[in-house]
């Protein structure tokens, strides 16, 4: 893709979001860790300063995917838990429903996971302040987003509800990492088994850190 000089607002939008497009098919191949702002430009057919004018930084770029993709399964999560809760159960099992629908939902956005985990380590660390700024307050309405969703099938967790998702994107970028071996681990738990009898799917992982989370923050009787 070539592009010409952008003149008009709606040129620049398209180039923006073309330069988001590119990352986005890129993390699709690979982890956030060895994507590049020299391959994106080149995917995006700009030079690097020209993408530099639309992002200041390849950490700026994928906050923002970060947090489009975060609204997306926010969206689909609302349906996800309307559909698998039954409002009528006693509260741990409601508590148990809700750690499973979410654990499922998430290890099927790989993707996500990854940014959740580079987000503290490594993506707010190459950003200016006034993105650093503009991230963290999509960040809290994300997070507000989630606590109000959880929290209408799980009332009973009151002020809890905003802990326990803010705790869910950060087991889930711990996790995501720890479930995905290297190809020299996978080959020794392939040549010795025993070696993986604590290495789990991420969905599985994510089911016993949210239930023990969930039941730990709901009140007792």
């Amino acid at each position: 893709m070539t592009f010409q000089r952008a003149r008009t607002e709606e040129q620049r939008e398209i180039r923006r979001l073309a330069i988001l497009d590119a990352a986005s098919a890129m993390l699709d191949e690979m982890p956030v860790a060895a994507v590049t702002l020299n391959e994106l430009s080149r995917r995006v057919g700009l030079a690097k300063p020209n993408v530099l004018r639309y992002f200041e930084s390849r950490e700026a770029v994928l906050l923002e995917l970060l947090d489009q993709f975060l609204a997306e399964w926010l969206a689909e999560l609302t349906a996800e838990l309307a559909d698998g809760i039954d409002e009528k159960l006693p509260m741990a099992e409601r508590a148990a429903a809700t750690a499973e629908i979410i654990s499922r939902s998430l290890a099927a956005r790989v993707v996500l996971c990854d940014l959740f985990g580079a987000q503290g380590s490594v993506l707010e660390h190459n950003v200016s302040v006034e993105v650093a700024i503009r991230h963290k307050r999509a960040a809290l309405n994300r997070l507000a987003t989630m606590a109000d969703l959880v929290q209408r099938h799980l009332p009973e967790l009151g002020d809890n509800a905003e802990l326990f998702s803010l705790q869910t994107m950060v087991t889930a970028g711990a996790l995501s990492a720890y479930s995905t071996p290297p190809a020299s681990l996978e080959a020794a738990y392939r040549a010795e088994p025993t070696l993986a009898r604590f290495h789990m799917a991420l969905k599985d992982s994510l089911t016993l850190a949210l239930t023990a989370t969930l039941l730990g923050v709901l009140p007792r009787r």
